[in-house]
């Protein structure tokens, strides 16, 4: 009966979404404040079924109702309960319930947080997500239907696929979704923009912290997910180039491309026609991962849906959405144009131009990732593209990207005198080169790729040092906290980020240039060396866990006589599918990871063992953590609330007048 009302409320939210998508469109077309004050309720309604329905499933998942086809392909009543839940979207038709919950959610904050939008811009922005929604929501409906029965219901289930029970499930899809799903609201404020015509500093204004902070929500899946990749696979890579990596990274590149144009829209009201492409195409590609995931048109661990007629729905949504926004964006282009204007040499043409590269460097793995599929399409053969592919297109695009990141700065709005600004950061530049190839020599590895890498880094640190200098010694009387806590929010926001960015290229820089491997056969008691560390076998006993059957290598790590670590790597064996599984060991370090897995065991007892140095490995994740932190910061800059607050009342005024 349970997952019956579910199914009902799943109909029910598909009706509230239809009423959102249409009635606030209308009530913002005839100014009916009655018709557009119905957008609120319908979303917050929506929302409501949705989570109604979603607990449903998840209660089936949990009581082991098998009955339930969704719970017997992917529970299993010996499952952990941590894994039954997150169970819920580790399949297709789950995670698209999540989908739609997602912005669901996304589509009431939008209620809540923005009532000092004009009523018909709002209206027109909860209408657009109601479309969204009306899309999603019939998709699951008619080609994905969560619970669908089972007649008769089995017994058992076959349990979650191994590789998806593990933390990183918890937490890796709802914030990659809530990413994904939030340039949603970006889109909707760039359509809402077009149908009403104000496409000026006030929309960009309203725009941009939602925009942030999707793009947080999106930056913290990606690299939760590369962390899960790094520990769980059991070969030591963070990042594979994988098309469903690439396909979150895609959205990833041109939401930072559309952050920093809202940002010139707002402040100098350029680039107006370029910020509106690039909110379409952000969203764009967030709907394109979906159509990858879920199409079939991939395998991989991410990719769920096998029938083709889930990939035509899919495609044949985002060829509306693409379609109909390009149009409307070509109805209003020719009021586009005029804005800001600016020289040559100014902070515009540097944001100019790194949204450009940015915008290429996404249209490259664009291409990697589809390439492959129009081949076999067309019979032309298999191929396949892969990290050398990406790192030969992408670290050319990439270095002058990090380069004009950090000299935008220093230019002025507008207009600028190049020798002028480029005699600001000579020390830097030329000290950021000597500090690559130094340390390049210093580690014993002088090539280009490490030189170039260190070279960027220090460039990104030394510069961001010397902006920070900069900002305090403009209020030189004041004391150090005061001038501290003068500066706004947005500035430590984009500080903070681009010093993440730093912190970043030096974790990939180091570990690609120094981690080492070992691969060896270990009888118990036997010794091996790697990288100055003695790694000593002490062989291996049985775990078992709630759902698997397991052995655990006991492994001392040390290091000129002194203890380092025992790590315990398990080799694991799940029942209800008979599938093996690796659980790496790691001793995580500020300055280097240590890092084991376990093999087959052969024939005469002995186990081949994967030993892994790496290091810098989790600046990777630390530099991820704080360009996070930079766009939170961002976000919540209380300008934003201030000026809002200003734009309404002007607002205001200007209907009170325009009533007059």
């Amino acid at each position: 009966m349970i997952p019956e009302l579910g199914h009902f409320a799943l109909i029910l939210a598909l009706v509230l979404s239809l009423v959102q998508a249409v009635v606030p469109m209308v009530g913002a077309q005839r100014n009916s404040m009655a018709l557009m004050a119905v957008g609120r309720p319908a979303a917050q309604g929506q929302l409501f079924f949705i989570l109604f329905s979603y607990v449903c499933l998840t209660w089936a998942f949990i009581t082991s109702d098998f009955s339930v086809q969704l719970a017997a392909s992917n529970s299993h009543s010996a499952t952990p309960l941590m894994y039954k839940i997150t169970g819920v979207w580790g399949n297709h038709e789950g995670s698209l319930l999540l989908w739609a919950m997602s912005l669901s959610l996304w589509t009431v904050a939008v209620t809540v947080f923005s009532r000092h939008l004009p009523e018909a811009f709002l209206a027109r922005v909860l209408g657009v997500l109601g479309w969204v929604s009306v899309g999603f929501i019939s998709f699951t409906l008619v080609t994905s239907n969560p619970f669908d029965r089972l007649l008769p219901g089995v017994a058992e289930g076959r349990d979650l696929n191994p590789l998806l029970q593990d933390p990183g499930m918890i937490i890796h899809p709802p914030l990659l979704y809530m990413g994904y799903v939030g340039f949603s609201v970006a889109f909707a404020f760039a359509i809402a923009a077009l149908l009403s015509g104000r496409l000026d500093a006030a929309w960009a204004r309203w725009s941009r912290p939602w925009t942030t902070v999707a793009w947080v929500f999106l930056t913290a899946g990606i690299a939760v997910g590369s962390g899960w990749a790094y520990y769980e696979l059991g070969w030591g890579g963070w990042w594979f180039w994988d098309p469903v990596e690439n396909a979150s990274f895609m959205p990833w590149l041109l939401g930072t491309a559309l952050i920093h144009s809202l940002a010139v829209t707002e402040k100098r009201g350029a680039f107006r026609s370029w910020t509106v492409l690039l909110a379409i195409a952000a969203f764009s590609m967030s709907l394109l991962g979906t159509f990858l995931v879920r199409s079939g048109v991939i395998t991989s661990v991410h990719a769920f849906a096998t029938d083709p007629k889930r990939g035509l729905y899919i495609l044949a949504l985002l060829v509306l959405v693409i379609g109909f926004s390009l149009l409307l964006y070509a109805m209003r282009a020719p009021k586009l144009a005029g804005g800001g204007s600016f020289s040559f040499v100014s902070r515009e043409t540097a944001l100019l131009g790194n949204n450009v590269l940015l915008t290429v460097a996404s249209s490259s793995v664009l291409i990697g990732t589809l390439y492959p599929l129009f081949l076999d399409a067309l019979n032309l053969g298999k191929i396949s593209v892969g990290p050398p592919y990406f790192e030969a297109v992408f670290v050319p695009l990439m270095t002058p990207v990090v380069v004009l990141m950090m000299f935008g700065p220093f230019l002025r709005w507008k207009d600028d005198d190049l020798v002028a600004a480029a005699r600001k950061v000579a020390p830097a530049f030329i000290a950021s080169i000597l500090i690559g190839v130094g340390v390049a020599m210093a580690v014993d590895h002088l090539t280009w790729r490490t030189a170039l890498g260190l070279f960027l880094a220090a460039w990104v640190v030394l510069t961001s040092l010397q902006l920070l200098v900069g900002r305090l010694k403009e209020r030189a009387g004041a004391s150090a906290g005061s001038r501290l806590r003068s500066i706004t929010a947005a500035w430590w926001g984009m500080w903070l980020a681009h010093l993440g960015v730093g912190v970043f290229i030096i974790g990939v820089t180091l570990v690609g240039s120094l981690e080492q491997q070992l691969d060896v056969k270990m009888q118990q008691g036997q010794r091996a060396e790697m990288a100055g560390y003695t790694f000593t076998f002490r062989g291996a006993i049985e775990a078992d866990g709630p759902n698997y059957d397991a052995e655990r290598g006991v492994i001392d790590v040390t290091r000129d006589g002194r203890a380092i670590a025992t790590l315990t790597p398990e080799k694991r064996l799940y029942w209800a599918q008979g599938m093996p599984m690796t659980e790496a060991s790691i001793d995580i370090g500020p300055f280097r990871d240590v890092y084991v897995s376990l093999g087959e065991q052969l024939e005469d007892g002995a186990w081949i063992v994967s030993l892994y140095y790496k290091p810098f490995i989790s600046w990777i994740w630390l530099g991820c953590t704080l360009m996070g932190l930079g766009g939170l910061f961002a976000a919540a800059d209380r300008r934003y609330r201030r000026l809002a607050e200003r734009d309404a009342k002007v607002g205001a005024a200007q209907s009170v007048a325009g009533a007059a």
